[in-house]
């Protein structure tokens, strides 16, 4: 892909490919919200070739909107989905390895009971602890952790 191409031309052509398509159809546009941004965090209005910068995004099931602001906006409407994306970051980081498609009736539990605490970090750690798939994960060997 040609790096003189704007991002959203760069992962329309990235989305084209099937393999790629199912998971970047829900993340690039969350992504879009954060575009007046560069690579080193830095802010900017224009991008490649005098273009100005697109900030249009959207989340699953919402109204599109602008930048950050929206972003947030949109977040606030839908607490679960960043629940959910913290959840699994946190049992990622916990249980040493990605989440699998066996541990999401664990992240929807968690998810779940955090709604009942309005989403409280301390919720979420309680529940990631309390989660089976850290409850019950293998210690690495010894041997193997000193490597």
């Amino acid at each position: 892909m040609a790096a003189n191409l704007p991002m959203r031309k760069r992962l329309a052509a990235h989305r084209a490919n099937p393999a790629c398509a199912s998971c970047h159809r829900t993340i690039d546009p969350v992504g879009f919200a954060l575009e007046n941004y560069d690579a080193t965090g830095r802010w900017r209005t224009i991008e490649v070739e005098d273009q100005p910068v697109d900030a249009a995004g959207a989340i699953p099931g919402d109204r599109e909107f602008q930048g950050v602001d929206g972003l947030e906006d949109a977040l606030l409407r839908h607490p679960e989905l960043f629940a959910a994306t913290l959840t699994e970051n946190l049992l990622t980081f916990a249980l040493g390895r990605g989440v699998e498609y066996y541990d999401a009736p664990a992240v929807r539990k968690i998810v779940a009971a955090a709604e009942k605490n309005d989403y409280r970090f301390s919720s979420i750690i309680l529940g990631v602890v309390n989660s089976a798939p850290f409850r019950l994960r293998r210690a690495e060997p010894l041997a193997t952790a000193q490597k």
